[in-house]
């Protein structure tokens, strides 16, 4: 049974005054046994309407469930995506705090930041490399406002696709003349290697990662716009952090982006 607008509202509340009071909550799920991804996605937008009527403004967006294990892990056939907004950017040097966070894992990511609108269907890889300014090494700190990370498909999607943060690297370089397949990553944490991974992990080159991207929410009529920065999928399994620790990413060709955790 579909649920009904007053669900919806209940379950992004919920999700919300997690986030809000730290507290974890039981899978929605769970407590909705019938919820669809598609219902998933109302919710989401519907946090999503909610801090935009605080404010807040919309700076791009990231994808999930990129490569093949992820998707066979939560028995998907494609990603997921979730909305970036400003107040989740994030800086070197100037630390993040755990108290704000619940569970927080890192993953090692290529950010595309967009010089003109993307809009679906037909987007390909091509056009995807056109129409980016440039890219630049990132990290994206995941939470889950779910408890013990005890989640399905449905509800890391409801959960603004278990995002948190993000971290962009100084270096903004042009993607043209580079095979994105085959940039290396080299994840460090506390000085130690935590994760290695290459650009064809990310459903087989992250240009056609921002491609599906765009396809995906081209079906809604949602173009990606100008200016949005786009996190195209983690290269190597997420890395579970906490205060006091300090990550490192090194992108071949595209430079470095680090963090602290406070």
């Amino acid at each position: 049974m579909a649920l009904s607008k007053a669900e919806l509202k209940q379950a992004a509340d919920a999700l919300l005054a997690a986030a809000e009071k730290a507290a974890p909550i039981a899978p929605l799920s769970d407590t909705y046994p019938g919820l669809t991804v598609d219902e998933a996605y109302q919710i989401q937008l519907l946090n999503v309407e909610h801090r935009l009527a605080q404010g807040r403004k919309v700076v791009g967006k990231k994808i999930g469930l990129t490569s093949p294990a992820m998707q066979e892990m939560f028995k998907v056939a494609e990603p997921d995506y979730g909305h970036l907004l400003e107040d989740m950017l994030a800086y070197q040097g100037q630390g993040l705090s755990c108290n704000r966070l619940l569970q927080p894992r890192i993953e090692g990511e290529i950010a595309f930041i967009l010089k003109h609108d993307l809009e679906g269907p037909g987007v390909t890889p091509t056009d995807v490399l056109r129409a980016t300014d440039g890219v630049a090494a990132a990290l994206e700190i995941i939470d889950s406002r779910v408890r013990d990370w005890k989640i399905r498909i449905q509800d890391t999607v409801a959960d603004n696709a278990s995002s948190a943060a993000l971290v962009v690297g100084a270096r903004m370089v042009s993607p043209k003349k580079l095979d994105l397949r085959h940039v290396g990553f080299v994840l460090t944490k506390n000085g130690r290697l935590a994760g290695t991974g290459a650009g064809a992990a990310v459903l087989g080159s992250p240009a056609q990662s921002v491609a599906w991207l765009a396809n995906k929410l081209g079906e809604y009529g949602i173009p990606l716009k100008a200016g949005e920065i786009i996190l195209s999928g983690a290269a190597a399994a997420a890395v579970p952090v906490q205060a006091g620790d300090s990550i490192h990413l090194h992108v071949d060709r595209l430079g470095e982006v680090g963090c602290f955790f406070s």
